[in-house]
């Protein structure tokens, strides 16, 4: 059998196409149909669901994935293991949402220079749902991710956990909200207001968005604006009600014009992640090293996320 067939195999199943997997390993569509042609009639099962789109694993292939995955793992090990004294070397590419980037990344790569020098790093600021695609076509490395509490990650990435924030809801007195007898505001009331937000793919807008959905309550963004402080300065002004993380919140210059509303109706918070796919190679300790950093920047510094 040839591993080459189920790193085919897994590419495909991974990145939901052949034309992903292509991408991913380099190769032609051809080639890749040939591996995995080649690894179905070596094992006598199919392994796709070739009427399905996205491209998803048979019954037989899951187990095969799965049973595929550990295999080059172990092939993998025993590649970095045959070498223990490489220094990783060539490309870490390196994704980061815009709002952690700002925060977050100076330190950790002043770690990985230093550590790693003969490592090229790349960087792609990105939302996050556009990181976890780029993870899964190959296209980075690893990458930090927020995403909303509720969501789950797919099971074939390997996610690193790093730090967890709730979400303020926060508003300029000036909107004059209703608010229940115990100070409590319902969703319903805040529907009588426009928001101040990021663009699409920031996971809270969704996360927002479909509360209100979910309760059949019209929700309008008046402002699409990138960065949290500035924001928070148009919702200081009025413009509208925003969405922020306690940290965002502390650091910022408007924070005593705002105040924070309570809706029960939405608990929604913020989970980050360092992701990417289970075989790293020698890559493992500088990927080990920028989830330490990452970690004392989040966790050690209080309001930091």
């Amino acid at each position: 059998m040839n591993t080459r067939d189920i790193e085919a195999f897994i590419a495909v199943v991974e990145t939901g196409s052949i034309v992903g997997a292509s991408a991913r390993l380099h190769l032609t569509q051809p080639g890749i149909s040939r591996r995995l042609q080649s690894l179905e009639e070596t094992l006598g099962v199919a392994l796709l669901d070739r009427q399905s789109k996205p491209l998803r694993p048979s019954q037989a292939g899951l187990k095969v994935y799965e049973l595929g995955r550990k295999v080059l793992t172990s092939v993998e090990e025993l590649r970095v293991g045959a070498a223990p004294g490489a220094e990783p070397e060539g490309e870490f590419r390196l994704g980061m949402p815009p709002f952690l980037a700002e925060q977050t990344l100076a330190d950790p790569l002043d770690a990985l220079r230093a550590r790693y020098p003969r490592l090229t790093l790349r960087i792609n600021a990105a939302w996050s749902p556009n990181l976890l695609a780029m993870i899964q076509s190959g296209a980075i490395d690893v990458a930090a991710v927020a995403v909303p509490d509720n969501y789950t990650l797919p099971p074939h990435i390997t996610a690193l956990p790093l730090a967890q924030s709730p979400a303020l809801i926060v508003a300029s007195p000036t909107l004059k909200i209703e608010r229940e007898a115990g100070g409590e505001t319902t969703l319903a009331s805040l529907a009588a207001h426009p928001w101040v937000l990021n663009q699409d793919g920031c996971g809270l807008r969704h996360a927002i968005r479909h509360a209100f959905e979910s309760a059949g309550l019209p929700f309008s963004v008046a402002v699409e604006a990138y960065g949290a402080e500035l924001q928070l300065s148009l919702t200081a002004r009025g413009m509208g009600i925003g969405l922020v993380t306690p940290g965002a919140l502390a650091r910022s210059r408007y924070r005593d014009a705002l105040s924070i509303l309570n809706v029960p109706a939405f608990t929604v918070g913020l989970r980050s992640y360092l992701i990417h796919l289970p075989r790293v190679g020698t890559l493992a300790q500088p990927i080990g090293l920028l989830r330490d950093e990452l970690m004392r920047i989040l966790e050690g510094v209080p309001g930091r996320f």
